[in-house]
């Protein structure tokens, strides 16, 4: 199929779909129709335009990406310029031939498990618009789920690219730290990466976008091989799998936690590996994750002019968010809280000596409602401190990989994600095992 063919098909879905879910804040279709042209102008010339040739693409509201405004769902920043060259992220996915059609919504800096924005109101499940498809990359999750484009960028620095996935039913890979690079090395928690429909896809995205950077000195080397190649013979038979319904602490809906086994199971009997019974409770750090950024919250918005007098413009989950800080402001330890993630760095070190994956829900309930606020009773048990990811933020902390795949549908008709995480830098085995559970039990999308 044609470059131009492709665009036209993502444009007409999204013209079709995009005011029910809003996943798409803003569309670029002459821009997008244009850049086709000159893909298949390339092509005709007997050119290669790249392993993404004509692939409509979106990008999340929260990294750069040339020629857009880019606002992080805030209303403060609804006045930006268009950026004025990518981050390297996307600057890679537009060599290898990438059409970035539009921007994806985004849950105010990126500070919500679901995505609704005062600037741009609320995005929706393509499953059921009455529910949300997660965040913070809820738009892109649901471009995806919806059809409208195969592919859309996410960022993830405890839950959002893999809790939109579970929540929409596609995969969502946590890439090891490091192995996509950012525009800098400073942050210890957040990575760049993608929601996909298929392994395939997932695969690809990474072997375009991964590789070092002199810019970043967090990124890593080259991985050896292709991804795209390793999904079909890399060897995962025989490794030792360990699976938690709750790693410990956190309340999970019971169904939610039954699909996920049952997706398990099924994965370890078609990739042939060995569960393993080991005796891990990390320590929850999801208070930790909110002390550490939040400490110097009020300060950021007051610094960059947010406060004191745009309390009221800012969405109702930053809203909480800040008010919580200010509430519990004389208990927060920060010294404590960098304690508690750096026993979980040893307990997760400690765990990787023993097996080789660590299989769990990928969240603590199907997806809530749309614009409701994160479900803080889950299953008759207090969920305040855990969400629902509660199992997002040990990837981050330890910078290992760590996937969301579907793993069924609830009674309702709602995605279930399986979680896999693996020791850092095996992102292929977690592509691979995508590629084999794929196969083992055909993923459906939902019907529009």
């Amino acid at each position: 199929m044609k470059a131009t063919d492709r665009i036209k098909e993502a444009l007409d879905a999204i013209e079709k779909h995009n005011g029910a879910i809003n996943a798409f804040i803003r569309v670029d279709a002459e821009g997008a129709l244009a850049r086709a042209h000159e893909i298949d102008q390339a092509v005709a010339a007997g050119e290669d335009p790249g392993p993404l040739a004509g692939v409509p693409l979106g990008v999340k509201d929260m990294e750069a990406c040339k020629g857009f405004p880019i606002t992080q769902g805030s209303w403060f920043l609804k006045d930006n310029p268009p950026e004025k060259a990518d981050s390297r992220h996307v600057a890679r996915l537009r060599a290898a031939g990438a059409v970035i059609v539009g921007i994806t919504a985004a849950s105010e800096f990126g500070m919500d498990s679901a995505t609704t924005s005062r600037l741009y109101g609320v995005t929706r499940n393509p499953w059921n618009l009455d529910k949300t498809p997660g965040g913070s990359s809820g738009g892109s999750s649901a471009a995806v789920a919806a059809g409208m484009t195969p592919l859309a960028t996410g960022t993830d620095a405890g839950g959002s690219i893999r809790e939109p996935a579970a929540f929409t039913g596609l995969v969502g890979l946590k890439p090891s730290h490091g192995r996509i690079p950012k525009m800098n090395g400073f942050s210890n928690w957040s990575v760049h990466g993608a929601l996909a429909r298929t392994a395939a896809d997932a695969a690809r995205h990474l072997d375009v976008a991964s590789g070092p950077h002199d810019g970043d000195r967090q990124s890593l080397p080259a991985h050896p091989g292709r991804f795209e190649d390793a999904i079909e013979t890399l060897d995962v038979s025989g490794l030792r799998s360990f699976w938690t319904p709750d790693h410990g602490y956190a309340p999970v809906e019971p169904e939610v936690v039954a699909i996920a086994r049952e997706a398990a199971q099924r994965l370890m009997r078609a990739a042939r590996l060995a569960e393993t019974q080991v005796d891990f409770r990390p320590v929850n750090i999801y208070r930790d994750f909110g002390a550490i950024f939040g400490s110097t919250l009020e300060e950021d918005f007051t610094r960059d002019g947010i406060l004191p007098d745009g309390f009221d413009m800012l969405s109702a989950p930053v809203q909480r968010l800040l008010s919580k800080f200010r509430e519990h402001r004389g208990e927060v330890d920060v010294k404590k809280s960098w304690e508690n993630v750096h026993l979980l760095e040893r307990q997760v070190a400690d765990l990787f000596s023993e097996v080789d994956l660590l299989l769990s829900p990928a969240t603590s309930c199907a997806p809530y409602g749309a614009d409701d606020p994160i479900p803080s009773v889950i299953d008759g048990r207090d969920a305040t401190y855990t969400g629902a990811e509660p199992f997002g933020m040990l990837a981050n902390a330890c910078w290992n990989p760590s996937i969301s795949i579907p793993a069924g549908l609830t009674s309702d008709g709602l995605p279930v994600g399986l979680q896999i995480t693996a020791r850092r830098h095996r992102d292929d085995i977690l592509l691979r095992l995508a590629r084999l559970a794929e196969l083992d039990a055909p993923w459906t999308f939902p019907s529009l």
